[in-house]
């Protein structure tokens, strides 16, 4: 087991509990690690019935990646970001894949890894404390972890509008898409439904979640569903930008200023990458994220909004390209091909 990361067996659940309240649960290689092989021995043990992610605290079930050892190693030639990125792709896929049920509690701040971590299982519990995003273009890199597979199914350009703004979403939200497949009531706790699961005499998990489950408030994409199928059922980002500013409306001058925050070439293969995603198996869409990744981490901006966001925290990350005219279709190919490190394979 890793430090951040505990997993043991309680009754008929494997419990795998991220424990790094300190950086918001984030992910790093060490869990990533660690996360594989609880799986590995619960799929063994014919007492586990089913699987369950947590995160400890209240504040988060996991933020994120765990970016900064990218930073750290640039200009050197370590392998933490092909390591790192390879096996939690590998991860992600293990948790989609997985003969159990998984139960992951998105209670908390859930974006970038830890939503790698849940949204693949086959029980997704959102609560009232839930806030769900994929807030990568806004560090220059892209929505990873298997993502492009989820938001590029969702319905009227929903995925698009997550992938390119990071817009942060509530249990009602999640629900409302399908991200979430159930509500903890609000007088319940993940303790009392993990307890629930621990105690299960069968496998029947949606049985022994159900007296903990309740309806959380009602979400806002909906309410905007109709603007965001106008502006982001684009392929392409001219057509997003020009349909946000024939709008006219608050809603679509702030998204439009948001947008406006991100790194041009993180938009530009995002919707790239949500186009091939549309018609590509779960596997070739991780190994176009891996491609991707890798290309993030050799080129400027990933880099340059880590230092931005977590470095210097300045939150002024200076893109280049500047301009989303400027991000050449040159560039975006780059982000596609196979790299250096070789092409992401699963056994």
């Amino acid at each position: 087991m890793a430090a951040g990361l505990h997993w043991f067996r309680e009754g008929a659940a494997g419990r795998i509990v991220l424990d790094r309240q300190e950086v918001l649960n984030a992910l790093d290689l060490a869990m990533v690690r660690a996360c594989a092989e609880g799986l590995d021995a619960f799929e063994r043990d014919p007492a586990v019935r089913a699987v369950t992610i947590e995160g400890r605290g209240e504040r988060a079930f996991c933020a994120g990646g765990d970016v900064l050892a990218f930073y750290d190693a640039r200009g050197t030639d370590s392998t933490v970001g092909a390591d790192f990125f390879r096996e939690e792709y590998t991860l992600n896929r293990r948790i989609k894949r997985y003969p159990k049920p998984v139960v992951a509690f998105m209670d908390g701040i859930t974006m970038g890894g830890g939503v790698g971590l849940s949204v693949h299982a086959s029980h997704r519990v959102v609560t009232e404390r839930t806030m769900f995003a994929m807030p990568e273009t806004g560090i220059g890199l892209f929505p990873d972890v298997g993502t492009g597979h989820v938001l590029s199914r969702l319905p009227d350009g929903i995925g698009a509008w997550i992938a390119l703004t990071g817009s942060r979403l509530r249990a009602g939200d999640c629900l409302d898409i399908g991200i979430g497949t159930h509500g903890l009531d609000a007088a319940s706790s993940v303790t009392a439904a993990v307890g629930a699961i621990s105690a299960m005499a069968g496998d029947d998990v949606d049985a022994a979640l159900a007296p903990h489950l309740g309806e959380p408030a009602p979400g806002l994409v909906l309410e905007a569903g109709d603007a965001i199928t106008r502006c982001f059922a684009h392929r392409d980002l001219a057509g997003v930008l020009a349909s946000l500013d024939a709008e006219r409306s608050d809603w679509a001058e702030g998204v439009r200023v948001e947008l406006g925050r991100k790194s041009p070439t993180s938009l530009r293969i995002t919707l790239r990458q949500l186009e091939l995603a549309a018609t590509a198996s779960f596997e070739d869409e991780l190994r176009t994220e891996y491609r991707m990744s890798q290309a993030c981490i050799a080129g400027h901006d990933f880099m340059e909004g880590i230092r931005a966001a977590l470095v210097d925290r300045d939150r002024q990350p200076r893109w280049c390209p500047d301009r989303i005219e400027d991000v050449t279709e040159d560039l975006v190919a780059r982000h596609f091909v196979e790299p250096p490190v070789g092409d992401l394979r699963f056994d």
